[in-house]
């Protein structure tokens, strides 16, 4: 038996639409064990204990692309993040089932061949990026469709608290409600502060973290799906810190400047939203994670 964990991601950040990602302390645990059935899956809802499974059909692929037989396979499922909340709970899913092809097969996927079976299945690496990699990552397809990635630092100094609804958010009403033309004055707007943003984090500078985050390009829209976001971005600010929409919603990230600003955004928030999850988080440094086991025994990392 065998155990991969993998963090969920916090993508876009506001700015960085579709192409940048951070991966957060929320995590997704799957065990993968041999089986005497083709297949049985356990810890999910009871839909996707099937080979419709997105984890399964991830383990597919990457013995397809090993060109290896499938074996009869266990999947038992212990999942933190919550589905479509803006949390990269598909990308997780996937990168999982990548993985645990690979360890199968004697870890016979490399990193960048891992990370491209990945977008394949995602469609695009702003989530699947940072659960590999860990940290914030930026990301993009070239004209070859190969994902390119750079990394980047984050002060330590800033401190993260999700903010999830107690409702969901589809990836494809969340797609709809976006514009499908831009103007210059926009494309510049967001480019620049893109650039300036990944400054901010580094050196923890909240002033400019609040002028870099401004987003004009989805925000603004899929702010119309979540009936608190006014009310809980100006929580953030008020604390001078600041908030945008993960992923697709309906999750608020808010960076705060401190540990003292990122208490208060939390007392306050659970006051307001009472039915929401409030949690502050970290960074997670690692991407996906694995470990064999035994009797309930690790052997090796």
């Amino acid at each position: 038996m065998f155990k991969i964990k993998v963090p969920a991601t916090s993508a876009n950040l506001g700015v960085g639409f579709d192409c940048m990602g951070l991966a957060v302390s929320m995590y997704s645990e799957f065990y993968f064990e041999a089986s005497d059935q083709p297949l049985e899956i356990s810890g999910c809802d009871v839909a996707y204990q099937n080979n419709r499974n997105l984890v399964y059909q991830a383990f597919l692929k990457g013995c397809e692309f090993l060109q290896e037989p499938t074996p009869n396979l266990n999947i038992t499922i212990a999942s933190q993040v919550p589905v479509a909340r803006g949390l990269g709970s598909s990308a997780v899913c996937i990168i999982a089932g990548l993985k645990a092809a690979s360890i199968w097969f004697d870890n016979a996927i490399s990193t960048t061949n891992l990370l491209k079976l990945a977008v394949e299945m995602e469609g695009h690496p702003d989530n699947v990026t940072p659960s590999i990699y860990g940290g914030l990552c930026v990301s993009f397809l070239n004209d070859q469709q190969q994902p390119v990635v750079a990394q980047y630092p984050i002060s330590d100094e800033l401190k993260f608290v999700a903010l999830v609804p107690n409702y969901p958010i589809s990836t494809h009403e969340a797609r709809r409600v976006l514009p499908t033309t831009m103007n210059y004055a926009t494309a510049i707007h967001q480019v620049s502060r893109c650039t300036m943003m990944t400054h901010a984090l580094e050196t923890g500078d909240a002033d400019l973290l609040q002028r870099t985050c401004q987003d004009l390009i989805h925000e603004p829209y899929r702010a119309k799906l979540i009936p608190e976001y006014q009310q809980a971005k100006q929580l953030a600010e008020s604390e001078y810190g600041t908030m945008y929409i993960s992923g697709s919603g309906s999750t608020l990230m808010a960076i705060m400047p401190n540990q003292q600003a990122a208490h208060s955004l939390l007392v306050h928030a659970q006051a307001l939203f009472p039915q929401w999850i409030i949690s502050p988080v970290q960074i997670d440094k690692n991407g996906v994670q694995s470990e064999v086991i035994n009797r309930g025994e690790v052997l090796y990392r």
